[in-house]
């Protein structure tokens, strides 16, 4: 997250006085009323702002996806972000290649956050996971204290994975393994003698705890401390001082970890500018790029500092999200770096670095991730753009969220949602016409909207069809019939689902 903490606000949802909602079933269809300008009591009354999505009023807040460079021979797929501002809702989002929303699910009360919405493969099935917690707990900005959520592609929730002992589960990074394993951090404040750093004697240190667990047990399979294989000697971060010299000292920050082919652990470390790679048996670190105490030698243009999603690539390369910016500005640029490492000359050489072309600089956050058909896709962290670029480098997708966002990361991958909720509606008069404004919330299959409408729900004689428009699709009734029906239809015609038959009158 941010180096200064998010401030989390409860947001008042609602559609305004003229909203009308109708429940049947699993669904819920919203329909609002004509009241001519007046109250209920005929009195003029002021209209309440439109919301953003009729058949959904409870998004009002739901930050917009601009998309600056449209998509050009993209991969396939959507994009997967977790918007965080002062205000609106919280909560993991997908969008397609416009930025229409496809699926929003806001975070419980009380004020928990959504952090690092992808798509995994669990049990041989895709997933989607992400963190939900806190962000600031024991002096640490920037640190979480949570549990990772693991949903199917009905979004029904298959588990939560929480930390084994009595510590919470910090955001940075979750990564499936094959065997149904979760890798995860912890940050554990703990005692310890900071006076060969000019700190206190009683002072406190914050150790970078990763962890694994059988998902389907809770059961604790490995931990490794940083604090034993990696001295405070070795980060750039500057020790609390002040009022704050007994806060916990972040010397390490872990932001990532990851699996090597041969099923090492890969792990990157913010506050030493070093890349890790440790023995999953043993738990010994093989060896260290970057930093103080690299084993190997880093050519000029493969240096990175306050980096972020340390990976291995298919032909054999790493790569990491350079930030190059944080306590100190060491680029004026962040970026996303593939370099090879040469083990046996103990050598490290630059491949390829992709920028953005706004030339932006992302203090905080951000990720570089390979695309399977050999693009790459940058999340760039506390600014809030995402790019997909194509193998030799150019641009062929740019968006962001509302300058005042961020999302931690960015993410492109496919994605079969297939929701079990019903649809949903909106219905307004409009000059002797009905508005039928339909949605379905994570629904990917929905390539047209056809609207049905009669006198009574079994008898629905009336019908009007249109191509699926982003998150809301909406379609003209001729008439005032008495109830309406939305239905969502595949690209052959098929019915996927069907709302509740909501009446136009209330």
């Amino acid at each position: 997250m941010t180096d200064a903490e998010i401030s989390r606000r409860n947001v008042l949802l609602g559609a305004g006085g003229a909203a009308v909602f109708a429940a049947a079933g699993a669904g819920v269809g919203y329909a609002l009323a004509d009241t001519g300008g007046r109250g209920t009591t005929g009195a003029p009354a002021e209209r309440a702002a439109p919301p953003k999505y009729r058949s959904r009023p409870d998004l009002r807040a739901l930050p917009d996806v601009t998309i600056t460079t449209p998509a050009n021979a993209t991969a396939p797929g959507y994009i997967f972000l977790t918007p965080a501002s002062g205000i609106g809702l919280w909560g993991p989002l997908i969008v397609d290649e416009a930025g229409s929303p496809v699926w929003f699910r806001k975070v419980p009360d009380p004020a928990t956050v959504a952090i690092d919405l992808k798509v995994q493969r669990y049990r041989n099935r895709p997933v989607l996971t992400w963190w939900e917690g806190t962000i600031g707990g024991t002096g640490g900005r920037g640190v979480g204290q949570g549990e990772f959520v693991i949903v199917d592609t009905n979004y029904r929730e298959i588990t939560r994975v929480r930390a084994a002992g009595s510590e919470q589960a910090d955001q940075h990074d979750f990564v499936i393994t094959p065997d149904g394993t979760a890798l995860f951090w912890i940050y554990d404040p703990i005692p310890y003698d900071l006076t060969a750093l000019g700190g206190p004697a009683d002072g406190v240190l914050h150790d970078g705890v990763l962890q694994e667990i059988d998902i389907r047990t809770g059961r604790r399979l490995f931990e490794w401390r940083a604090r034993d294989h990696v001295g405070p000697d070795e980060s750039y971060a500057p020790l609390p001082g002040g009022e704050s010299a007994h806060l916990p000292y972040d010397y390490f920050h872990a932001n990532s970890v990851g699996l090597d082919a041969d099923g090492d652990l890969l792990v990157s470390a913010r506050h030493t500018w070093t890349a890790y790679k440790i023995d999953r048996r043993t738990g010994d670190v093989r060896w260290r790029i970057g930093g103080k105490k690299s084993d190997f030698a880093v050519d000029e243009k493969s240096r990175f500092s306050w980096q972020h999603d340390f990976r291995r690539r298919r032909d054999g390369s790493y790569s990491v999200f350079d930030n190059g910016a944080g306590v100190t500005t060491q680029r004026t640029e962040s970026r996303g770096l593939v370099f090879t490492v040469d083990e046996a000359a103990r050598s490290v050489t630059f491949a390829a670095e992709f920028r953005h072309p706004l030339k932006l600089s992302a203090p905080t956050q951000g990720n570089f991730r390979e695309l399977a058909d050999g693009g790459s896709f940058v999340g760039w962290g506390q600014l809030p753009y995402f790019t997909e670029y194509a193998p030799d480098g150019a641009v062929r997708l740019d968006g962001h969220l509302p300058l005042d966002n961020q999302s931690y990361r960015a993410y492109r991958a496919e994605w079969p949602g297939e929701p079990l909720d019903q649809p949903t509606l909106g219905l307004a008069v409009d000059g002797g016409n009905v508005i039928v404004s339909a949605s379905w919330n994570g629904a990917t299959r929905v390539a047209k909207w056809r609207a049905r409408a009669g006198r009574q729900p079994g008898a629905l004689t009336q019908s009007v069809e249109g191509p699926r428009t982003g998150f809301e699709t909406t379609l003209t009734l001729p008439g005032t019939p008495e109830y309406v029906v939305a239905e969502a239809l595949d690209s052959a015609g098929a019915l996927l689902g069907r709302s509740s038959a909501i009446p136009v009158r209330v």
